[in-house]
């Protein structure tokens, strides 16, 4: 009797090692989308928990909510990815701006 681990994929054909490596490639791809959605549930509930302080933290929640625009819009829409562009564009150079002494 010996102590190794017998690998079980390489005892099998070649379809059902890809059947295998699909089902856990595709197990992982589902966990990931639940901690996602998890994680943007959480984020979520903290934008909304208090109101922005200031300037800078409005411009986070728009930007936050500026990208799930853009994410729903199609590919062919290159007007409005240009304007959420400038948009963003705009946020990064103000906010610089209020950095300047």
């Amino acid at each position: 009797m010996t102590d190794e681990p017998i690998e079980l994929d390489q005892r099998r054909g070649m379809a059902a090692q890809k059947a295998t490596g699909s089902r856990r490639l595709l197990a992982q791809v589902e966990a990931n989308e639940r901690t996602l959605r998890q994680r943007r549930e959480e984020l979520e509930t903290h934008l909304i928990a208090a109101p922005a302080a200031n300037w800078a933290e409005a411009a986070e929640k728009a930007r936050y909510v500026i990208g799930l625009y853009a994410a729903s819009l199609g590919a062919g829409d290159t007007q409005r990815h240009t304007l959420v562009a400038a948009v963003l564009a705009d946020f990064e150079r103000l906010a610089a701006e209020d950095i300047k002494p």
